[in-house]
């Protein structure tokens, strides 16, 4: 029996914290099909022809130009829009992204995380449906939302950003210094926020608590950092032995090492150290280029310009002026990247802003100054994708995600047109995204049943 389509399981772009989560739980358990769409399939550069895609319990089962409706299928008419793999986010802090620091700071932890859930739901709603942590107490959320008590992306966790003493996730002040023997650590590091490392001792203790915890992949701090006041940008962090011991020790368990690096010489030690990802790096130079793409390094690279998306810091102050230095490089990475082939991801990095990061998709929809909408979208989908496997035995989602693809994970978007003619649709997915589907249940569906829709490439 054809079964008419979910009219709506969320008619709110902004999933609050009950309805997103209950409507996970009541999906259905039967098989979905999506009938006459054109499909992105997270690598291709044009749209198939009309198509039809059967899910089964969480995985697309067939991909093919007519299916016959299997017994008790919920039906969902496609109307010609797009269907495309969920985008991900590969460089997210769960715990951190909405919240402004000074309340990060004081704030009750149960009401932060409280905001943490909502921010979550919020970013599935905008058609997130993978994230990689990289830094903050976001395990709770994670087996929270595995377990359909909230709604929220797949996240793959780093657990604390493992820091050096004065380093970019060193959030103490000089009146917590000289640190004691007995001291039970800064906030940030009770929490779960961050870790204080000196030496190859520390290091290896710091990496194995995460790998406990449940660390997808372990996150150093090798660099200087704009917002973190006691590291001036050109500081290189940790010795090459240190980050080696990291990556000995996330090699043990199967997954890799990622570093938060902007210079020359802090991208060039961590990849001499072995580290097989790269998170920043907007003041790489050609050489530092070159060695990414021998050595086969995966280059995480975030727009960041001066613009309505900066963080900004007071004019004048030290923060500022690390942060014009960061973003005048932007633009010679992206093309460095490019000229030298390199592997590339795409991350947000948002951090303490709730309006910026209701802008998600606007940020990604800025790739294309650099690049056509197809190749933003492939980075975002099927790029981020095979990074997120790089996770190997910690990955904590085994399947192929960010592409349509016959057995892979059904993370799924109708979108009502043509992101690859119009990019711009992604920045308002309250209004463009019809369809968000997550490990085969359907979270958002606006399609009326029967409702054809209009067609890519139909005027708007």
């Amino acid at each position: 029996m054809r079964k008419p389509a979910l009219s709506v399981l969320l008619s709110f772009a902004g999933a609050s914290l009950f309805p997103a989560s209950l409507a996970a739980q009541t999906a259905p358990n039967a098989p979905t099909l999506i009938e006459n769409v054109r499909v992105f399939d997270g690598r291709a550069s044009e749209l198939s022809a009309p198509t039809s895609v059967l899910i089964e319990n969480n995985l697309i089962a067939q991909i093919a130009p007519a299916i016959p409706a299997p017994p008790n299928a919920t039906v969902i008419a496609g109307g010609g829009r797009t269907l495309m793999p969920g985008l991900i986010d590969a460089h997210t802090h769960m715990a951190m992204s909405t919240v402004p620091l000074s309340l990060l700071m004081t704030a009750d932890f149960n009401y932060l995380m409280l905001r943490q859930s909502k921010a979550a739901g919020d970013m599935l709603m905008r058609g997130f449906t993978s994230a990689r942590d990289l830094g903050g107490p976001s395990f709770g959320l994670k087996r929270a939302i595995d377990e359909g008590y909230v709604a929220g992306p797949r996240i793959w966790p780093s657990g604390a950003m493992i820091s050096q003493t004065s380093g970019h996730g060193d959030f103490r002040s000089l009146a917590d210094l000289p640190k004691s023997g007995s001291d039970p650590g800064h906030m940030t590091e009770r929490v779960g926020a961050t870790a204080i490392a000196d030496g190859k001792a520390e290091v290896l203790r710091r990496v194995r608590e995460q790998l406990m915890r449940g660390a997808s992949q372990i996150k150093l701090m090798a660099g200087g950092g704009v917002s973190s006041n006691h590291d001036p940008l050109d500081v290189s962090q940790f010795t090459e032995e240190e980050i080696a011991a990291a990556v000995e020790a996330a090699a043990d368990w199967g997954t890799y090492v990622t570093v938060h690096a902007y210079t020359p010489r802090a991208i060039q030690k961590a990849i001499h150290a072995g580290v097989k990802c790269i998170d920043h790096g907007q003041l790489a130079d050609e050489t530092t280029a070159k060695l990414i793409a021998e050595k086969g390094v995966w280059w995480s690279l975030q727009p960041f310009l001066d613009d309505e998306d900066a963080n900004k810091f007071p004019e004048g102050s030290a923060n500022r002026k690390k942060q014009l230095e960061m973003v005048n490089g932007t633009d010679t990475a992206y093309k460095l990247a490019k000229a030298h082939k390199v592997k590339l991801a795409w991350g947000t990095d948002t951090l303490f802003d709730a309006k910026l990061a209701s802008r998600q998709g606007a940020q990604l929809a800025k790739l294309t100054r650099w690049f056509t909408p197809a190749e933003v979208l492939k980075m975002a989908t099927a790029d981020n994708g095979e990074l997120l496997a790089l996770s190997g035995e910690r990955n904590p989602y085994p399947g192929k995600i960010g592409v349509i693809e016959e057995g892979a994970l059904a993370d799924l978007l109708v979108i009502d047109g043509d992101p690859l003619a119009d990019i711009k649709l992604i920045e308002d997915p309250a209004k463009n995204f019809v369809l968000i589907m997550k490990d085969g249940k359907i979270y958002k569906n606006t399609i009326e049943a029967g409702s054809e829709g209009r067609a890519v490439g139909e005027a708007q």
